[in-house]
């Protein structure tokens, strides 16, 4: 085949090959993730951390952005509750220097999941944002496909429970977290 012919081809070929190089080496945003519960010292601060350890084990810890608040400014910087960060330790999950903060209106823009451990956190995450408009605001238990809350081990007493439930949640958003990936 002449030159002429395979030179176009040739550079079709060199732009399709730099636009994967390219692509695959395209720094691409930090998916961001907001955990909230009522006073940001028990299930909220849990699951921040729980997720920043399996992100960690995945190899993802650049590619999000993990934090939590609440939805109550009575705890505001407060650390995590002692009992809260024994069950994490227990499990081998590093738990930081965190203080509770109140969730802000802003976050709602910031954050491209918002996720809330029961319904009453649900409907003041709504109130805070002024809103649900692009549908981030979720339940914890939802990325497990259970309809089901995250009950607050302040009033329960069981750690473990609420443990194994953020765990398995967080699971089902790293899962899925993964699968927009591919795309």
């Amino acid at each position: 085949m002449p030159i002429e012919i395979l030179s176009p081809i040739i550079r079709i070929l060199s732009v399709y090959r730099a636009g994967m190089v390219l692509f695959m080496g395209m720094e691409k945003r930090k998916k961001r993730i907001l955990f909230v519960c009522w006073g940001n010292i028990c299930r909220s601060p849990m699951a921040e951390y729980i997720m920043k350890h399996l992100a960690d084990q995945a190899g993802l810890s650049a590619a999000l952005e993990i934090d939590s608040a609440a939805v109550s400014s009575e705890e505001t910087g407060n650390p995590v509750y002692p009992p809260a960060r024994r069950i994490l330790k227990a499990h081998g999950v590093f738990c930081g220097d965190h203080r509770a903060r109140r969730m802000q209106a802003a976050d709602y823009d910031r954050y491209d999941y918002l996720i809330g451990m029961d319904a009453v956190n649900i409907e003041r995450m709504k109130r805070i944002a002024g809103g649900d408009p692009q549908g981030k605001i979720r339940t914890m238990m939802s990325f497990c496909g259970r309809n089901a809350e995250v009950s607050d081990p302040w009033y329960t007493g069981d750690f473990a429970a609420a443990y194994n439930d953020i765990l398995a949640g967080c699971k089902g958003l790293l899962e899925q977290l993964l699968e927009e990936g591919d795309r």
